[in-house]
C-alpha cells in the first residue's frame, strides 16, 4: 500500500529539466518571428523614404503599360494667341444702346379711345391699327358731305336736261326766223337762255368738285381715328387705356393722354459713347470697335465709328460718338449699358 503511494507521488512531481527543454523550440521561434518582423518594418521604412523622396520612382502597375516622360510631366498650359491675333487698344470707353428711329404715337385730332390693340413687346408692322377713337361724328360729317354730292349731281342733271331743252328751242327760233313764222327777240331769248344754262352748269360742276374735295377731306379726318403704325417696329411702352381721352397736346389738367404707345425701329440700334475730349484724336470714322454689354460681357460685338459729333459738351469735357452695330441680334436692347474699346488702325473687330 505505501509502495503504491509513493509511487502515486513519484509520478505527481515535475520534471524541470524536461519542462525546459520542451520549452525551448518555442522561444526559438519567437525570437526568430520577432527578427523577421522588425527587418519587414526597416525595409518598409526605407521604402516609404525614398518614395517621399522620388514620387515618380513608384512602380507602374503591373497591368499597366510604363508611362512616357510626356505622361509623367505637368499638364501643358494654353499657349499665348499669336502676335497677329492680338488687338491693340487704343482707348476705352462706356456708353448706351440707344435708337436712332423711335416714336411715341399719338392722335392728330382729339378723341375717346374706345381700342387699343397692342401690347408692351409686340412686333408691328407699318400700317398696322395701334388704336382706335370714338368716331360717330367724323362718321357723320363724312355721310353728310356725300349727300351734298348727290345732291349737287341732281341739279346738274335738272341743269344739263334744261340745256338741252333750250338747244332745241334756238334750233327751232332760228328756222322759223327764216320763214318769217317767229321773230328776232325770240331768237335772241332763247340763245339767252342756252348761255345762261350753260353757265350754271359750270357752276354746278365747280361745286360738286368742292362737294367731293369735302368728302375726301372727311374721309381723311375719319381716318385719322384710326391710329398706325408710322414704321416696323416693337412696342416698348404702352401709354393709354380703352375710356381715356388723347389730343396732340396735353389738355384737361393733366388727364389726357399725349400717346397711345412708343415704337422702337430695332434695326435702327446703335451705340452712343461719351468720349474725353482729351483722347478724341484716337477715334476716326470708319475705326473698328469691339463693344461687350453690360448684361452679357463674355459677348464681344463687332462695331463701327459712324460719326463724332462735332461738338464737345462744356459741363462733362466730352464728345459724343456715334457707332453702328455691325451685327444685328434679339439680345441688344435700347438702353442697355455697353463698354466699348477702339480698336488701332488695321485692326478688325
Amino acid at each position: 500500500m505505501s509502495r503504491n503511494t509513493s509511487e502515486l507521488l513519484d509520478q505527481l512531481k515535475i520534471d524541470r529539466e524536461a519542462r525546459t527543454d520542451s520549452r525551448t523550440p518555442t522561444r526559438g521561434l519567437l525570437i526568430a518571428a520577432a527578427i523577421s518582423a522588425a527587418t519587414g518594418i526597416l525595409i518598409g521604412a526605407v521604402a516609404m523614404a525614398q518614395f517621399a523622396a522620388d514620387p515618380a520612382a513608384e512602380p507602374a502597375p503591373a497591368t499597366a503599360p510604363p508611362a512616357t516622360a510626356s505622361e509623367t510631366s505637368a499638364p501643358a498650359r494654353p499657349a499665348p494667341l499669336p502676335a497677329a491675333e492680338v488687338r491693340e487698344t487704343v482707348l476705352n470707353a462706356s456708353g448706351y444702346i440707344t435708337a436712332r428711329r423711335m416714336a411715341t404715337v399719338s392722335a392728330e385730332v382729339m378723341g375717346l379711345i374706345v381700342g387699343v390693340d397692342v401690347e408692351e413687346g409686340m412686333r408691328v408692322d407699318e400700317g398696322q391699327v395701334l388704336a382706335r377713337l370714338d368716331a360717330a361724328k367724323a362718321r357723320v360729317a363724312l355721310d353728310l358731305a356725300a349727300a351734298r354730292v348727290q345732291v349737287l349731281q341732281a341739279r346738274i342733271a335738272s341743269i344739263e336736261a334744261n340745256l338741252a331743252e333750250a338747244r332745241r328751242q334756238r334750233v327751232r327760233y332760228a328756222g322759223l326766223m327764216d320763214k318769217n313764222y317767229s321773230s328776232r327777240a325770240q331768237l335772241t331769248q332763247s340763245e339767252a337762255s342756252v348761255e345762261s344754262l350753260v353757265a350754271e352748269l359750270a357752276s354746278a360742276r365747280a361745286d360738286i368738285r368742292v362737294a367731293e374735295l369735302e368728302v375726301q377731306r372727311q374721309r381723311e379726318q375719319l381716318d385719322d381715328y384710326t391710329i398706325r403704325a408710322p414704321f416696323t417696329g416693337v412696342v416698348t411702352q404702352k401709354n393709354a387705356q380703352p375710356g381715356e381721352i388723347v389730343a396732340p397736346s396735353s389738355a384737361g389738367g393733366g388727364f389726357t393722354r399725349t400717346g397711345i404707345c412708343t415704337i422702337v425701329d430695332m434695326d435702327s440700334l446703335e451705340i452712343e459713347v461719351d468720349v474725353n475730349e482729351a483722347f478724341i484724336g484716337r477715334v476716326r470714322e470708319g475705326q473698328k470697335v469691339s463693344a461687350t454689354l453690360d448684361a452679357y460681357p463674355d459677348w464681344e460685338i463687332p462695331a463701327t465709328v459712324v460719326a463724332i459729333i462735332p461738338t464737345a459738351d462744356r459741363a462733362k469735357a466730352t464728345v459724343q460718338v456715334r457707332v453702328g452695330i455691325d451685327r444685328k441680334d434679339p439680345r441688344i436692347l435700347p438702353d442697355m449699358g455697353v463698354k466699348v474699346a477702339f480698336l488701332a488702325e488695321g485692326q478688325s473687330s
